[in-house]
């Protein structure tokens, strides 16, 4: 065997691997969740924490949960499209806030608007960890049987709310 036809094969290999990433869209992260149940949660609730964010109690309808922080850019730019969605009444979003303090997440809504029905807080990130959030912002579609059917890892667009959330919840009503 030629002594350059193994490196050159190992080459090819590798130059082929590299050419395909080119062509991946770093936007999209693959969910395992797609297409399962939305994981139990129980956390307190932003508005009165000794209530109960129970994701459980919103199965019944689709809806949108959005994972969001005071702290975090993103979440602001994609923060007035939400309240467009929200203003259309087409489905019901809820906010989980993530790894935040209670009073500056309730500060920021108040300054920004709150386009939640409700926001469970998850002050440790353990309900993100079961979501498999890798950060924030990033949002769910939910079908009435608490599936998740779609997940956006990072801010909303007005794209993908056309293209993605919007047919979807079309199609939903469809069925």
């Amino acid at each position: 065997m030629n002594k350059y036809l193994l490196p050159f094969i190992v080459f090819i290999f590798l130059a082929a691997f590299l050419a395909k990433g080119l062509y991946l869209d770093p936007q999209t992260i693959p969910s395992p969740l797609i297409g399962k149940k939305m994981p139990a949660a129980n956390l307190p609730l932003l508005e009165r924490g000794e209530a109960e964010f129970n994701v459980t109690q919103l199965i019944g309808q689709p809806f949108l949960l959005n994972v969001f922080a005071s702290w975090c850019a993103p979440c602001l730019v994609e923060h007035p499209l939400l309240s467009n969605l929200a203003a259309m009444k087409v489905i019901d979003i809820y906010g989980l806030s993530y790894k935040d303090n209670r009073s500056n997440t309730i500060a920021w809504l108040e300054k920004n608007g709150n386009p939640y029905v409700s926001v469970g807080v998850d002050a440790e990130g353990d309900y993100a960890i079961d979501l498999g959030v890798y950060g924030v912002p990033e949002t769910f579609l939910i079908d009435s049987d608490g599936v998740i059917l779609f997940k956006q890892v990072g801010p909303l667009t007005q794209e993908v709310i056309i293209e993605e959330i919007l047919e979807r919840i079309e199609d939903l009503k469809s069925e």
